[in-house]
């Protein structure tokens, strides 16, 4: 990561799909498993550069494209699997990576914080 400013923010996109096992996702979930082991890797890489890992991990997020993929059965479905009862906002993970690109985050490094709604957690 030699193009990095000493100090910088790195944010990677996870899935609550690498920790919760979706059947018949298991090729998405791996992928997104390795996220959190490079996290963790260049956590400790980058240390001396004093450069922050973290890992935002969405969960179903009400989308433009969701709308037009999802029948009604599989949004109901969703958000029965969600405590809040329903499916995010595109802006409530935006809120969440802005404050971990911001100095708010300082002392966050090698987290995962997982805006699902609580999905993830039961």
């Amino acid at each position: 990561m030699p193009l990095l400013n000493d100090g910088a923010s790195v944010i990677m996109t996870g899935s609550n799909a690498s920790v919760k096992g979706f059947p018949g996702w298991g090729v998405y979930a791996a992928s997104k498993a390795a996220l959190r082991s490079f996290a963790r890797t260049w956590l400790n890489e980058l240390k001396g550069r004093k450069i922050r890992v973290n890992l935002l991990v969405p969960g179903a997020i009400a989308t433009p494209m969701q709308e037009e993929v999802l029948t009604k059965e599989a949004k109901a479905m969703f958000e029965s699997l969600i405590p809040r009862g329903k499916m995010g906002q595109s802006e409530e993970v935006a809120t969440v990576a802005l404050f971990l690109a911001s100095d708010d985050s300082s002392f966050v490094n090698g987290a995962e914080l997982f805006v699902d709604g609580g999905m993830t957690a039961i």
